[in-house]
């Protein structure tokens, strides 16, 4: 499937915010714990604009990784009802820019805006392009056991079933040996 890069972007974005909570990480625990971890985060997925790193931002963003998380699984209808909810919480003005290399792209809240504020935005336009195009299936939780992990499938096929290799990997070896045992 081929969105915009801005929307490719953020959707890769919202699944690595979403897995770092316990359920979805790959260390079983919160990864989003302390101002450190959400800089490593927002530099790895170069966010611009303003950025606090305060406890409150912190706290902010873990709401907004939550919201996220309950928003990712759900059908394309109510996925509608929840992305105007998160449009109704924020002043949007909509502007292209260009910056850090970046082509042309679209923001949707001025640079100064609170992160939390711009974190919903992006999230609801990435959304806005999965409801448009019909494709709100490609956002999935991870095929394995033991696994809440998010993904989004970008893959022509619509073949992606894990969240990571090594939840690939650890399933491809449940169903070998699952093989292995009525082979014997």
């Amino acid at each position: 499937m081929h969105f915009a890069p801005d929307t490719d972007d953020i959707l890769e974005f919202n699944v690595a915010l979403a897995n770092t909570d316990a359920s979805g990480s790959r260390s079983n625990v919160d990864e989003l714990t302390t101002i450190d971890e959400l800089r490593e985060l927002l530099v790895e997925h170069k966010f611009s604009g303003r950025i606090d790193y305060d406890p409150r931002e912190l706290a902010q963003v873990r709401e907004v990784r939550d919201e996220l998380r309950r928003i990712w699984v759900l059908d394309r209808d109510p996925m509608v009802s929840a992305v105007n909810a998160l449009f109704s919480q924020i002043s949007v003005q909509p502007q292209l820019v260009r910056h850090d290399g970046l082509d042309w792209h679209l923001h949707a809240t001025p640079d100064e805006a609170p992160l939390v504020d711009r974190l919903r935005v992006e999230i609801a336009l990435a959304l806005v392009d999965v409801i448009r195009v019909n494709e709100v299936d490609r956002l999935r939780v991870c095929a394995a056991d033991d696994c809440a992990g998010l993904l989004v499938d970008l893959s022509r096929n619509r073949s992606k079933r894990f969240c990571s290799v090594r939840c690939g990997n650890r399933m491809n070896m449940v169903a070998y040996r699952e093989r292995q045992t009525q082979i014997s």
